[in-house]
């Protein structure tokens, strides 16, 4: 008798974790476990949504080869995102000469040669000359280009 009641406590917990789990608001048990279903359903479509998203992204990076730059305006300064093939010795050295001829001081950056260039840097502006992030994108990429045909005709 015991153990069946332990049992039906337990069931009764679990009953009440699942409901708070989906955000239901039923009380019967049958309702718990259809609203449990739905939204079970629901991640399903979620998860389906988000792999199309994937495959969607995917398709745009095999579309649009490298380099990708991305540059985000904070407050006082930008993020500049920098994915390059690795094939340009002198990357980080042409990418930091562009950004102090922006009057851009690099207040912080990780770079990663490896497999692949790669630079993240935040860059605080010197109040000479107002920048926007599309003029610090182009001054990056024009200096990935200068890079990459200064290393194809040596």
């Amino acid at each position: 008798m015991v153990s069946s009641e332990h049992n039906r406590a337990s069931l009764h917990d679990k009953l009440q974790l699942l409901r708070s789990i989906t955000n239901s608001h039923a009380l019967s048990k049958t309702s718990i476990i259809i609203d449990a279903s739905k939204y079970i359903a629901e991640l399903k479509q979620k998860v389906e949504r988000l792999n199309q998203e994937i495959a969607c992204a995917r398709n745009v990076v095999e579309e649009n080869p490298l380099p990708m730059v991305t540059v985000e305006t904070l407050k006082k300064g930008f993020l500049i995102h920098v994915f390059s093939e690795k094939r340009c010795p002198g990357l980080l050295v042409s990418i930091l000469e562009a950004f102090e001829e922006l009057g851009l001081d690099v207040l912080e950056a990780r770079a990663s040669c490896t497999e692949m260039f790669r630079l993240e840097a935040v860059g605080g502006e010197n109040q000479i000359k107002s920048l926007d992030a599309q003029v610090v994108r182009q001054a990056v990429l024009q200096a990935i280009k200068s890079c990459s045909e200064g290393s194809e005709q040596e």
